[in-house]
This record gives C-alpha cells, sequence and structure tokens, in this order.
C-alpha cells in the first residue's frame, strides 16, 4: 500500500456522512439566510433579467481536492426553493474537470445563491484537501497521534471551517472558548502563575470540563500538570527540545496529553511526528489553504458546461 492509499485508508475511517449530523439545522438555515441577505441586501438587478423560468445547472470541481461543504451548499438553496442532487460523495478525493452536483429551480434563485454556495464549498474543500495533504506526511512518519486546527477562524464562518476540518479527517480542537478551557500567557501572567490560573479555572470549569495551559518551558508543563491540567501544550519548541520534553513528561505523567504547536509546517510537520506527542495543531489548517475552484453552469442546449471559458 503506497502512501497515498494510507492516507485514503486513514481519511475513509474518519470520514462518513453521518459527520453531517453534527451541524444544527437551525443555525445552517440561520447561517444561509444571513449570508444571502449580506450578498443582496435590497435588489437584485441582475435576477430581473433571467426572471423566474424553471433551469437546472451543474456544479463543476476544476481543480483536484477533496470535495467538502455539501451542507452549506444544500442550506443555501433550500432557503430558495432550490434543489439540490449530488453526483459525488462528501469526503472523495475529485480530479478535475468533474461534475459533482446538480442544481434546479428559478433561474434567478439559482443564481441568487451561485456565489454563496461556491464560496462555502470551495474554501470547504480547500481546508479538506490540505488537512488530507498534511495527513499524508504525518502516515509517512508513522505517527499516531492527531493533527488539529485553531480557534484562528474567519469571524461568522467558522461553522463551516471547522467542518472542513473534520471532513478532511483532522480534530477541530476546541471549537470555541466554550470548548475547553485553555489558560494562554496572558492568562497566566494575569492570573501571576500557571498553578494559581490552573486553580481559578477549575472553580468555573468543575470536573467535566479539560484544562490545557500554554506551556513555554519544561518547568511550566510540570506546574502545570501537578495543579490539575489534563493538557499542556508545548509552544514554540524546536523539534528536539518538544521530543526530549514529551518524552520525559511522559514518563512521569502518561496521562496527560502532549500538544505541540508553534511554527509548525508542512515543510517540518514530520519532525514533530514523536511518539510521546499526542496532537499536533497547526493554524494555517484554517488561514494558510488554498481554495479549490469550483463554478456553476446554467445548462443550456448546445453548451459545453466544462468549458471553463464560457462564465455566467
Amino acid at each position: 500500500m503506497d502512501q497515498n492509499e494510507k492516507s485514503n485508508d486513514r481519511l475513509g475511517k474518519i470520514y462518513n456522512p453521518a459527520i453531517a449530523h453534527v451541524l444544527n439545522p437551525a443555525s445552517l438555515r440561520h447561517l444561509a439566510r444571513e449570508w444571502l441577505k449580506e450578498d443582496a441586501p435590497s435588489f437584485d438587478f441582475a435576477g430581473f433579467v433571467v426572471g423566474e423560468k424553471e433551469e437546472s445547472a451543474v456544479i463543476l470541481m476544476k481543480s483536484a481536492g477533496v470535495l467538502a461543504g455539501c451542507p452549506f451548499v444544500n442550506a443555501v438553496f433550500k432557503e430558495l426553493d432550490c434543489q439540490v442532487e449530488w453526483i459525488e460523495k462528501e469526503g472523495s478525493w475529485i480530479e478535475p474537470i468533474t461534475t459533482v452536483a446538480k442544481v434546479s429551480g428559478k433561474v434567478r434563485h439559482l443564481l441568487l445563491g451561485e456565489r454563496v454556495a461556491l464560496n462555502c464549498l470551495c474554501r470547504a474543500s480547500g481546508i479538506a484537501t490540505y488537512c488530507k495533504k498534511l495527513l499524508n506526511i504525518a502516515n509517512k512518519c508513522n505517527w499516531r497521534g492527531e493533527l488539529a486546527g485553531t480557534r484562528k477562524t474567519t469571524p461568522g464562518f467558522r461553522m463551516v471551517e471547522k467542518y472542513a476540518l473534520l471532513i478532511g479527517g483532522v480534530s477541530t480542537h476546541r471549537y470555541d472558548l466554550s470548548s475547553m478551557i485553555m489558560l494562554k500567557d496572558n492568562h497566566i501572567w494575569t492570573a501571576g502563575s500557571v498553578a494559581q490560573a490552573v486553580k481559578d479555572a477549575r472553580v468555573v470549569g468543575g470536573f467535566s470540563t479539560k484544562i490545557e495551559v500554554e506551556c513555554r518551558s519544561v518547568e511550566e508543563a510540570l506546574e502545570a500538570i501537578k495543579a490539575g491540567s489534563e493538557v499542556v501544550m508545548l509552544d514554540n519548541f524546536s523539534p528536539e527540545a518538544i521530543a526530549k520534553a514529551s518524552r520525559e513528561l511522559k514518563q512521569e505523567f502518561p496521562q496527560v496529553l502532549i500538544e505541540a504547536s508553534g511554527g509548525i509546517t508542512e515543510s517540518n510537520l514530520q519532525d514533530y511526528c514523536v511518539d510521546c506527542v499526542d496532537v499536533i495543531s497547526i493554524s494555517r489548517l484554517v488561514q494558510g489553504y488554498s481554495t479549490v475552484d469550483l463554478s456553476m453552469k446554467i445548462q443550456k442546449e448546445g453548451r459545453d458546461p466544462h468549458n471553463p471559458t464560457v462564465n455566467l
């Protein structure tokens, strides 16, 4: 089995259609409505030109990647009384140029939803594709930890980005400030010490919420663990330092989760894939990805929808 097959196998084990069940239908409707209102806050002048004739369109994937973001496309077009039929499965690797979906409805409604839907799809697919690329690197190292995104998401677009991480086969990390207590340098400096910050956090977090502490040294990590932190983030450690520190911490506290973060990129990821590191978080998963090229074409007799030179 080659590395691509390994990655596909790993991706397949993590991804299944039920992942979409994590999405709250009410939240999907709210996002779709807000996006559509933002894009057409008053008159849709171009919509006057095309009217309400019933038409169908195809969504084309014009660059290679992992298809992701389908529930958001469905929600957008549902608000416009259009029907979406997916030809390709979310989570699949798609080669260009491929028709991934068909959409039908009133033509002005199709065009109202076009850009909003494609914006979600191309960005979500870009994240999922980059996740797959980094998983390939981790697989080559036979590393068994988890790659994770971060909270450095786009305001108002977090649900799409976090969902795309799941489709790409990596961990979302904490979704928001309520998901897990993470104590960073500013919390610690304000509280006075690592131990005091952990103690104060436990008062409100109780038994049900994990505490993670961002640590700049092994000494801070030890202080955090002894104070009751379940996860320690070794921040901006070199690969050599992360290997040594994680090994020492695991020997004494095997139950503690060790996260490596800071300065980790595609080019040096393999250096951080060491046995005692449980999680590697990379902000570029939600900040530095390239979008996947997708377009939507109205189907007309005699027109080749796969011709990328014809644009609506």
